[in-house]
C-alpha cells in the first residue's frame, strides 16, 4: 500500500510538474506572440494608417469634384473653379491661361446662341405645323423677303447693331469693368450694370433680379452652361436633321412618333444614303 501511495504521489508530482511547465511555457509565447505583434504593429501600423487616410482624402476628393469619365484626373488647370467644369479637355486647348479666359466667354456665347436658336426654331415651326401662322421652314427663313424692308436693308441693320454689341463686349474682356463707366454707353451704364465679363446685368439684361451677387452665383452659372452645352448639341441636330430629311424638327418628331419602330434615326440615314 505504501508502495500504491508513493507510486500515485510520484504521478501527482510529475503532472503538476507537466502542467506548471506547460503553463509557463504558455505564458512565455504569449508574451513573445504579444511583443512580436506590438513591433509589427509599430513597423506597418502608422503607415498603413497613413495610406488608408490618403486613400480616404483621394475618395472624398473624387466624390467632391465630379469629372467628365469617372475615375479621371482633370487637368491641373482646370481645378474646378469654372462653372461647368467637368475635366474635359483632351486637346489641351486651355493649357494657356489667356486662351482659357477666351474660351470660356466663346463657349458662353455660343451656348447662348444655340438656345436662343433652339427656341426660335422650335417654336417658330410648332406654328407653321399647326397651322396658327404661315411661317417658312427655319432654314428657308433668310429667303423670305418682308414687306416693310428689302433684305438688303435688313442686313446692315443687323451688321451694325451686332458688329456694336460685340465690339463693347470684347472692349469689356479686354479691360473688365471699361463699359460701365459713365458715358461708354449712351448714359445707359446704370440700366446694364455689368456684373463681370460674360454677365451684363441691370433692369435691362436682368429684369428678374437673378444672380445679383455673381461672384457667388455658381449655381446659376451652372444650370445656364449645362443648358447651353445642351442647346450645342441640340442645334447641331437639328441642322443634320434638316440636311437628310429636308423637314424641320416638329415635322420629323410627327413622323417618327406615327410609327416608332420603323420611322428612326437608323431607317432615315440608311433610305438617305440608298
Amino acid at each position: 500500500m505504501a508502495i500504491a501511495m508513493a507510486r500515485e504521489f510520484l504521478v501527482l508530482s510529475a503532472a503538476s510538474s507537466s502542467s506548471v511547465f506547460s503553463s509557463s511555457l504558455l505564458t512565455s509565447n504569449t508574451y513573445k506572440t504579444s511583443v512580436a505583434l506590438a513591433k509589427t504593429s509599430a513597423i506597418f501600423g502608422p503607415k498603413s494608417h497613413c495610406s488608408q487616410s490618403r486613400y480616404s482624402q483621394a475618395v472624398v476628393r473624387a466624390q467632391a469634384r465630379p469629372t467628365w469619365l469617372p475615375g479621371l484626373d482633370p487637368p491641373p488647370y482646370l481645378d474646378g473653379s469654372l462653372a461647368g467644369d467637368f475635366g474635359f479637355d483632351p486637346l489641351g486647348l486651355g493649357e494657356d491661361p489667356a486662351s482659357l479666359r477666351w474660351y470660356v466667354q466663346a463657349e458662353l456665347v455660343h451656348a447662348r446662341f444655340a438656345m436662343a436658336g433652339v427656341a426660335g426654331i422650335l417654336f417658330t415651326d410648332l406654328l407653321r405645323v399647326t397651322g396658327i401662322n404661315k411661317l417658312p421652314v427655319w432654314y428657308e427663313a433668310g429667303a423670305t423677303k418682308f414687306e416693310f424692308a428689302n433684305t438688303t436693308t435688313l442686313f446692315i441693320v443687323q451688321l451694325i447693331l451686332m458688329g456694336f454689341v460685340e465690339t463693347k463686349r470684347y472692349m469689356d474682356f479686354i479691360n473688365p469693368g471699361s463699359q460701365a463707366q459713365e458715358g461708354s454707353f449712351f448714359g445707359l451704364e446704370a440700366a446694364l450694370e455689368g456684373l463681370e465679363p460674360g454677365y451684363p446685368g441691370g433692369p435691362l439684361l436682368n429684369p428678374l433680379g437673378l444672380a445679383k451677387d455673381i461672384k457667388n452665383a455658381h449655381d446659376w452659372k451652372l444650370k445656364e452652361i449645362k443648358n447651353g452645352r445642351l442647346a450645342m448639341v441640340a442645334i447641331l441636330g437639328i441642322f443634320v436633321q434638316a440636311y437628310v430629311t429636308h423637314a424641320g424638327p416638329i415635322d420629323n418628331l410627327l413622323e417618327h412618333l406615327s410609327n416608332p419602330w420603323h420611322k428612326t434615326i437608323v431607317q432615315t440615314l440608311a433610305a438617305s444614303n440608298s
